[in-house]
């Protein structure tokens, strides 16, 4: 993907989906369009269309955001330090187009023990149920 400037990403995406994928933001808890999603389907990155989790993998951590105990794959995202707000995490970020799609923590479910914390407006949902 050829990078997009900061004027192209303005005009892709909502007011929302440009604060928190290109500016690290954060959707208010329990306000995300799929924290109740319980559709079967892929979510992808809202910016660049990159398969990200499953629904297989979602489940509901009480924490206020669409929560998954892995990535759809062992490469769909590239995560790092953030020590942002004086907290010690590790940010989610699409590995494609770079876009902020959350946190995750150590506190999750089995078999991974991760919890995926990610914002409803950082992700696209495909549901697989045939129309």
């Amino acid at each position: 993907m050829e990078p997009r400037s900061d004027e192209e990403w303005r005009v892709i995406l909502s007011p929302e989906q440009y604060s928190v994928t290109r500016k690290g933001g954060t959707e208010s808890p329990f306000t995300g369009s799929l924290l109740n999603n319980k559709e079967q389907g892929t979510y992808k990155c809202v910016c660049c269309g990159l398969s990200l989790f499953s629904s297989e993998d979602k489940y509901d951590s009480g924490s206020g955001w669409p929560s998954f105990v892995r990535p759809i794959s062992s490469n769909a995202v590239f995560e790092k330090k953030d020590i942002s707000h004086g907290m010690n995490r590790t940010e989610v970020i699409c590995p494609h187009c770079e876009a902020h799609l959350g946190h995750v923590f150590q506190d999750g479910p089995d078999p991974t023990g991760l919890r995926y914390c990610i914002n409803s407006v950082s992700l696209n949902f495909y549901s697989l149920k045939k129309e």
